[in-house]
């Protein structure tokens, strides 16, 4: 049996425990993990929806164009958030420890080392493509900073409001 028929054959226990492991990097996991609804919960859902199509797509062997889509669900948030970028890209390597973990000692047997190793090199591709997608995403986040300090916006709103430091005894204006 080759690995992809292995790791099909295991994708609901393989996608869930990497949902988890990567679920379990934020604060607040428990919430992400017990509300499944998009509206309640969008990063929650957005990441097991993201990181299962991405399961699929590595075990299609499709082209990377399509591979930006699922990934973007997955990175964009954990981009916005306070995550180094190591951080945030994690959770596509740990894919391999995942997988690992989910082979029986017998399937290991039957995969050959050429599979794993082809697996390993596209989870790598995913993830480089992973961090091409969060240094975009913080680019962006820069540029709106600069640009709100350049407008004067970022007065308003990271100051507060005059009449509130009045009464804290701060006479002065911003």
């Amino acid at each position: 049996m080759s690995l992809t028929e292995i790791l099909r054959r295991k994708k609901r226990s393989i996608v869930s425990d990497w949902v988890e492991r990567t679920l379990d990097s934020y604060t607040s996991s428990g919430f992400f993990k017990r509300s499944k609804d998009l509206f309640a919960n969008p990063v929650g859902a957005n990441i097991r929806n993201g990181l299962d199509r991405l399961y699929d797509l590595l075990l299609e062997d499709a082209p990377w164009e399509e591979f930006t889509e699922p990934l973007d669900l997955v990175i964009r948030i954990r981009a916005v958030q306070d995550f180094t970028p190591a951080e945030a890209v994690a959770p596509i390597m740990e894919l391999k420890w995942v997988v690992r973990r989910a082979l029986g000692r017998k399937e290991k047997d039957q995969v050959s080392r050429t599979e794993l190793d082809y697996f390993d090199l596209s989870v790598d591709r995913a993830a480089l493509t992973a961090f091409d997608l969060y240094m975009t995403c913080r680019d962006r986040l820069h540029r709106a900073r600069v640009n709100e300090v350049k407008s004067g916006r970022s007065i308003l709103a990271d100051n507060g409001c005059v009449s509130s430091r009045r009464l804290a005894g701060e006479n002065r204006l911003p």
